[in-house]
């Protein structure tokens, strides 16, 4: 069994490796993608389809972040969405969402049949179940909503789910895959098309030369006509979206699969605490794929016992056999539910971005690709109103919060484990080896300053006001910050 700690999930552990170099010489492109997820990898596949010479640089390995440790729905089915945007945005741009989503699923499905993509495609239905009674008003409520934008959604009692439920809503003909396998698959067509792929490559800088970009990376650099900013939240540009976005984790859990027929669809709850569900498998099977409840990235100091809280929910719930992989995922939620995507225009024209698919970022990232990718070939796409990157939000959205982390003195750190000291000013970040040997770095997080919590599931240091996330060592794994934790030293009689 994969133990606590690690950060693969079943479906980056059943993906091929990838090898592409790291980027260590200066050149040019039409197009500079900074990301290899759903969202950088599908625009620049579409544009090198196109003729544009683009380049792809991922700090990490392709498909190893956070579209490879998503619960991977193709879905336009968002748990109850529809009814909340027509009642906050209008029937119009709620219709435009639906559209949105559908040509993000459909262009998925598209992308992995046309391109023979080995990814445990499957169509499925997708349903959003509720275990209250008096909560079936709300399915309706959105089933309509959904009907009158064009879904095909119909309500089921009970949801054919394992435990007792009192309905879902149903959107047929939806999907599901692995993610970490497509996105591998769909670099190999990047490359195939004449795109140029880098891993291991972390942008530190984004700047404007003339009225073309300049990506800097490391020593090196890489200017072009545009700049897509395809990391799970913008490293770069004019607009701070650390303060639009709330980051927010889930944990998740993989069982060997006891009945392959239990689970027949795609479920999530809309109760709390909220589930979901799906079936999935490794290279030895079926496997039952289970998500828990959102938490604030950084805002708990024991993310380890929500493993067990949704162990104990599964094996109440659903036949399951033992626990085969575990892992956490982060994204970012908006203040109205909807993405921010598409030109910077009025602010920093030829920058492109995509973040905030609050939870959705499968069917969302593959729409938010598309529109940045006809918006640079000049093609009108009416979403662009809709996922406006530039569009207001609301004053402290994102209030961040506290490191959880925080202990009086270095013997209360348990081997195994983290914690943060301070000391006058300073705030330093211990972690222990197995033996009992500790390790020191700065705890403040290299984005803004916050002081980070440790992780005990992953082992990781998470930074509770904008969602950074930093290895034990103290590298980056992901945004906004790009720079790692500093050394630190605790004082000579600790």
């Amino acid at each position: 069994m994969q133990p606590p700690g690690t950060a693969a999930s079943c479906w980056i552990a059943t993906a091929p490796e990838t090898g592409y170099p790291r980027y260590e010489q200066s050149d040019r492109a039409d197009v500079a993608v900074i990301g290899g997820g759903i969202v950088g990898l599908t625009s620049a596949y579409l544009l090198a389809k196109a003729g544009y010479a683009v380049t792809v640089l991922e700090a990490r390995r392709i498909g190893r972040q956070v579209t490879g440790r998503s619960t991977a729905k193709i879905t336009s089915q968002h748990a109850l969405i529809y009814a909340h945007l027509i009642e906050t945005l209008g029937l119009e741009r709620a219709r435009l969402y639906g559209e949105a989503n559908h040509a993000g699923v459909e262009l998925t499905a598209t992308l992995a049949s046309d391109l023979g993509i080995a990814c445990d495609f499957e169509r499925k239905d997708a349903y959003a179940y509720t275990h209250q009674s008096q909560r079936m008003a709300a399915i309706e409520a959105e089933a309509e909503a959904a009907r009158e934008l064009g879904f095909d959604a119909t309500i089921v009692q009970p949801a054919p789910l394992p435990f007792t439920t009192a309905g879902a809503l149903r959107f047929a003909h939806q999907a599901q895959f692995n993610p970490a396998q497509y996105l591998v698959g769909l670099a190999s067509a990047i490359v195939a098309c004449g795109g140029r792929i880098f891993e291991r490559t972390r942008v530190g800088d984004v700047g404007r030369m003339g009225r073309a970009w300049r990506v800097q990376a490391g020593r090196h650099r890489l200017d072009a006509d545009r700049v897509v900013v395809a990391s799970s939240i913008p490293i770069a540009g004019p607009i701070k979206y650390d303060q639009r976005l709330r980051p927010r984790c889930h944990v998740a859990m993989a069982f060997r699969a006891v009945d392959a027929g239990a689970v027949n669809g795609m479920f999530i709850d809309i109760d709390q605490p909220s589930h979901s569900i799906r079936m999935g498998r490794d290279a030895n099977g079926s496997l039952l794929i289970v998500l828990g409840p959102s938490f604030t990235t950084g805002s708990d100091g024991d993310v380890a016992k929500r493993f067990v809280e949704l162990e104990r929910w599964v094996r109440s719930s659903i036949p399951a056999g033992d626990v085969i992989w575990r892992w956490v995922n982060e994204d970012y939620d908006s203040p109205d539910r909807v993405p921010y995507a598409g030109e910077l225009a009025r602010r920093a024209a030829g920058m492109y971005v995509a973040t905030g698919f609050n939870g959705w970022g499968i069917s969302n990232g593959a729409a938010a690709a598309l529109l940045i990718a006809d918006q640079i070939q000049g093609i009108d796409n009416p979403w662009g109103a809709l996922y406006n990157a530039m569009r207001a939000a609301p004053k402290h959205f994102n209030r961040g919060g506290d490191s959880q982390s925080v202990v009086d003195a270095l013997d209360e750190i348990e081997a195994g484990s983290g914690g943060v000291i301070e000391r006058g000013k300073q705030k330093i970040a211990v972690w222990k080896e197995d033996d009992g040997t500790p390790h020191t770095l700065s705890a403040a997080c290299t984005h803004l300053g916050c002081t980070v919590t440790w992780n005990n599931a992953d082992g990781t240091w998470d930074c509770p006001c904008h969602g950074s996330m930093f290895t034990r060592e103290g590298d980056v794994i992901h945004g906004p910050a790009t720079e790692p934790l500093k050394p630190a030293r605790l004082p000579a009689s600790e």
